[in-house]
């Protein structure tokens, strides 16, 4: 079931959003040459914790997963691109890291992610981690009463298959709000005038993921940690938005 929130209810969503922003700054001020993933970890636990925020992630067990997520962020280097498991690696200059994090404060849940890349890019690492960041945007320009699912879906699609990039649609965008994954499902490929007429008071979480040279995608023996399949390099960003009667409002911007 799809529930439209009102006006105060994304409003509670923005207040959400805004400390997620203002998390995923701290970390990505932080995510230098030598610095172990294990210190972001605690750094975000940290910043939860004073918050009085709640991690959505801690304790998650959905059915692809092994046991409890046992962590409050996903941060996914290189390869990895979802769902990456804080484990004890330093840093290194030229790495690419996703950063996702999901937090509920007063009941109302926000979904955020980033990839930074740690000093010098390498020029195709710079293009990837670019083509995400547009394709996102042109999903939430397309997220605009009059349009369908299918609009946003197709609108970030074509922005990463223009740059020829591969799209894999296992994973994608969700609703959001009581909880950190509601109807509906966004995918990140899509047929323009398709599916759910958007409505004002849709919030979504929408969330363009590639690798350079592949759509296809395995697991870690963790159960968790989704790398490519081929061991190209990855790029993860994620708005919460809300539908409203213009252009959508992004809920995840710093406070």
């Amino acid at each position: 079931m799809i529930e439209l929130k009102s006006r105060q209810e994304i409003a509670a969503m923005r207040t959400t959003g805004g400390f997620i922003a203002d998390l995923l700054d701290d970390l990505a001020a932080r995510a230098e040459s030598g610095v172990n993933l294990l210190d972001l970890e605690m750094r975000a636990r940290e910043l939860i914790h004073r918050r009085g925020a709640v991690s959505c992630y801690w304790d998650y067990a959905p059915s692809f997963g092994r046991g409890p997520f046992r962590n409050v962020i996903c941060l996914s280097l290189n390869d990895a691109v979802l769902h990456g498991l804080p484990y004890d690696c330093e840093l290194a200059d030229g790495d690419v890291l996703s950063m996702d994090i999901a937090v509920a404060i007063d009941g109302w849940v926000a979904d955020s992610a980033r990839t930074v890349i740690v000093g010098a890019a390498r020029d195709e690492d710079a293009i990837l981690v670019e083509t995400t960041q547009l394709a996102l945007a042109a999903g939430i320009d397309a997220a605009r009463p009059g349009n369908r699912l299918g609009d946003i879906s197709a609108a970030i699609g074509r922005v990463c298959t223009s740059r020829g990039f591969p799209v894999n649609t296992e994973f994608g965008g969700h609703g959001l709000g009581r909880t950190m994954h509601e109807d509906p499902h966004v995918p990140n490929l899509g047929r323009p005038g398709t599916g759910l007429p958007l409505r004002p008071g849709l919030t979504l979480a929408l969330e363009p993921w590639l690798a350079q040279t592949t759509s296809r995608i395995v697991y870690d023996p963790d159960g968790w940690t989704i790398r490519s399949a081929d061991g190209s390099r990855t790029s993860h960003s994620e708005h919460t938005i809300a539908v409203t009667e213009g252009a959508a409002a992004v809920l995840t911007l710093p406070s």
